[in-house]
């Protein structure tokens, strides 16, 4: 069997994602209780549990309940592909909701809005240990000799594909040429010891002591001081606007909808920057200060230079196949030549 192959079906993760249905936000009002399904990658749940609470408080939310599946956002993609029940999904990539456009579960049109399909934001960022021991402060300080590196498994999960796509970024934003950045990608996953599942298995990992830098959301590094264990983090001088996309499904009720409304809303926004992430409109008021945040009252800090998907790699419909391939993909290809696919 190639090595390639460990990218392919991931028909245990499936399987499990289609039991971890828990139901939230019970409520005892009369003549309201229905439900919205949401299935999600793992690292929003938070902020998500957030913006419902505060959904429940508006006329369209009274008695609502959520009932709702998190894990790596590939795996609930391929999840709801297979049956697991869906109003409405919060993945980490666009190409996670495209698989069910594909499959005719989620209308084309679901990213011509004004947002673009886009309901969350954030970047890529490095968490380091207390102290930053190693001085990892560059994308070059990442492939040295003895730098241990903890990034989840491009397989199953978004973030995974976000940090791989910031590394290639920083080498032709240098002036490399794609030669020098697929070479990058080796070292970079040649210097990898852990690969699991999902942006949110990475972080526990680092946090239980796995390696000397963590390929982290920079929300996830917010939230984690917020919950009592924070950890360093560098912002590079050239990383990737991460952006994180909602979708309706075809047969979801109404009300799914005005949850995505209230998700893009000022008060959907709001929740979402004070729980780490970057709010998708500069104009949003998150009271200007974030716990957690390397600075609380400069939260988000502009990045010297900020990649995007659609200024540096056109769409996630270009970008998938040359990197992500089963079997070609630039990032499968340099995991493999590591050892590390299986």
């Amino acid at each position: 069997m190639k090595q390639q192959r460990g990218f392919g079906k991931r028909a245990v993760a499936v399987l499990a994602a289609l039991a971890a249905v828990a139901v939230t936000g019970c409520s005892s009002n009369a003549g309201e209780g229905e439900t919205i399904s949401i299935v999600g990658f793992a690292v929003p749940e938070a902020a998500n549990k957030a913006i419902g609470d505060e959904f429940k408080k508006t006329d369209a939310g009274e008695g609502v309940q959520f009932r709702t599946s998190y894990g790596a956002s590939g795996d609930q993609s391929r999840a709801v592909v297979s049956g697991l029940k869906a109003d409405y999904v919060h993945f980490s990539v666009a190409s996670d909701v495209t698989r069910l456009v594909d499959e005719g579960l989620v209308d084309p049109s679901w990213d011509q809005g004004e947002n673009k399909g886009v309901v969350s934001s954030s970047i890529v960022v490095f968490g380091v240990r207390e102290g930053n021991p190693k001085n990892i402060q560059t994308w070059e300080d990442l492939i040295k000799p003895g730098v241990e590196i903890v990034t989840p498994n491009p397989a199953s999960s978004g973030a995974a594909r976000w940090n791989a796509l910031a590394a290639w970024g920083s080498v032709i934003t240098a002036g490399g040429t794609e030669a020098e950045a697929a070479e990058y990608l080796e070292k970079f996953f040649a210097n990898v010891v852990s690969l699991p599942n999902s942006g949110r298995d990475a972080t526990t990992g680092f946090l239980g002591g796995t390696g000397d830098v963590l390929m982290a959301y920079e929300n996830e590094a917010i939230l984690a001081a917020q919950n009592g264990q924070g950890f360093e983090y560098i912002i590079p001088e050239t990383t990737l606007l991460i952006e994180n996309p909602g979708a309706v499904l075809k047969d979801a009720p109404e009300l799914a909808q005005q949850w995505l409304d209230f998700v893009l809303s000022d008060a959907g926004q709001k929740q979402f920057a004070l729980k780490g992430f970057r709010p998708i409109r500069d104009d949003v008021d998150f009271g200007g200060e974030v716990p957690g945040a390397a600075d609380p009252k400069n939260p988000f800090p502009a990045v010297t230079n900020l990649l995007t998907v659609e200024k540096d790699f056109v769409s996630w419909s270009d970008l998938s196949k040359k990197f992500f391939d089963e079997q070609d993909g630039i990032v499968t290809q340099a995991i493999a030549k590591s050892g590390k696919a299986q």
